[in-house]
């Protein structure tokens, strides 16, 4: 097919959270200024020097069955547990082909995962050494890949059109819709699943991240331990899940009388080239992104409300944001209401893109953005009107949310989308 410039809208979304086991509880929580990050109760955490996590919600084990749970990573049976909400909700009904409304050719998955089966990976190495080889499982290799997520969701949905799994750390998810919506506006697929999935809540990674002083030691406070743009804000707080969302070409979604959400407008991409963990500090990498956004859609900046901010509590990353907002757009950040979710959340890593464009999702179609917990007193250097206290109305009209995720190595993502 020659390549087109379809107009892709969102037609279902699904999420597993640390507030929700699905998108309506995590939302009703996001906005009711809820914290799902708690102490860290199992025995291996009790030499850590981070004792905290945002820890999912609902167990998958309640949601899956048995036999096919033993066969997935925790990070796939999340995605799993979020594709199979977002494509109920997209109105379909079983899946490609069986379903007539979707083709199997047309179909792809792009599920993302920033780390992928550590979980398995590790477990399965001290399998390896407490009971030797004969007792290591023989699903391991397939659990712990991570392409592993995208495989079994392409698997479950009869997924053809392609099924991809970018890995940029924290902006995996995002990526990976990003993807998706490139592939829908060119013409590869008429239907993507895509979304984010981490699982990475184990000694080794808490052990790793708190040693290179990125994560949060306020293990006496752990709801009030994510604190985004605070001024004594002393690293993120890990957290796990996943969120998944349905894209069409609009011209689909119409011929079948889908729902529509929201239109997915697109993807601004760059990289810092600068640090293997610490962001550009002035924010160019970060602007050179959104410009790029700019740039190839028709997105005005006055049409934009509201950003989910990729602010996950460090004290470098959450001002290098605000700077490269103000880089691009001036003045007009004056009039967009900045959310902080991790606040609420957790970090989820390759996860939070998912998660994060969820609620960006829900925050345009309620014309709501959620509050950011815990801030204290404002950093100085965030100049930017930062939702705190409650949540907070949006205007009516056409308008826009950002969607930022930012990565190790230097990774930049923003996704935007706006009301029909």
């Amino acid at each position: 097919m020659s390549p087109t410039n379809r107009t892709v809208v969102v037609t279902g979304i699904g999420a597993t959270t640390p507030l929700g086991g699905d998108a309506a509880s995590f939302w009703e929580a996001l906005v009711a200024g809820k914290s799902g990050v708690g102490p860290l109760e199992q025995e291996w955490a009790a030499e850590l020097p981070v004792r905290i996590a945002a820890q999912i919600a609902v167990e998958p084990g309640e949601i899956i069955p048995r036999p096919q749970a033993r066969k997935l990573d925790r990070s796939a049976q999340f995605a799993l547990i979020a594709a199979q909400e977002a494509w109920k909700d997209a109105g379909f009904t079983a899946r490609a082909g069986e379903d007539a409304s979707v083709n199997p050719d047309r179909l792809g998955a792009v599920i993302a995962s920033g780390i992928g089966g550590v979980t398995t990976l590790l477990d399965q190495y001290d399998v390896l050494k407490e009971k030797g080889v004969r007792r290591v499982s023989p699903h391991t290799v397939p659990m712990l890949m991570p392409n592993s997520p995208a495989a079994n969701v392409g698997i479950e949905l009869g997924a053809r059109a392609g099924v991809h799994t970018p890995v940029s750390a924290c902006a995996s998810g995002a990526e990976a819709i990003g993807y998706a919506i490139e592939m829908i506006r060119t013409g590869r697929a008429d239907v993507v699943v895509a979304g984010g999935t981490e699982a990475a809540i184990h000694p080794l990674p808490i052990a790793a991240f708190g040693n290179m002083m990125a994560m949060s030691k306020n293990n006496d406070d752990p709801e009030g331990a994510s604190r985004p743009y605070d001024a004594g804000r002393d690293g993120f707080v890990l957290g796990e899940g996943a969120g998944v969302i349905v894209l069409e070409s609009e011209e689909h979604a119409k011929a079948r009388g889908a729902r529509i959400y929201v239109e997915a407008v697109g993807q601004g991409i760059s990289a810092d080239a600068h640090h293997i963990t610490q962001p550009e500090p002035s924010g160019n990498g970060i602007a050179h992104a959104l410009q790029n956004l700019l740039d190839h859609t028709d997105l005005k900046p006055a049409e934009i409300v509201h950003v989910n901010a990729h602010a996950t509590s460090t004290p470098q990353g959450d001002v290098a944001e605000i700077k490269a907002l103000r880089k691009v757009f001036g003045d007009d950040v004056d009039h967009m209401a900045i959310s902080a979710t991790k606040s609420m959340t957790g970090h989820l890593l390759g996860g939070a893109g998912g998660i994060e464009t969820v609620a960006s999702i829900l925050a345009l179609v309620n014309r709501t953005a959620p509050p950011t917990i815990n801030v204290e007193n404002l950093d100085p250097e965030v100049n930017a009107d930062v939702v705190t206290g409650e949540a907070r109305r949006l205007p009516e009209g056409r308008i826009a949310v950002l969607n930022d995720s930012f990565g190790f190595g230097g990774h930049n993502v923003v996704l935007a989308f706006r009301t029909v």
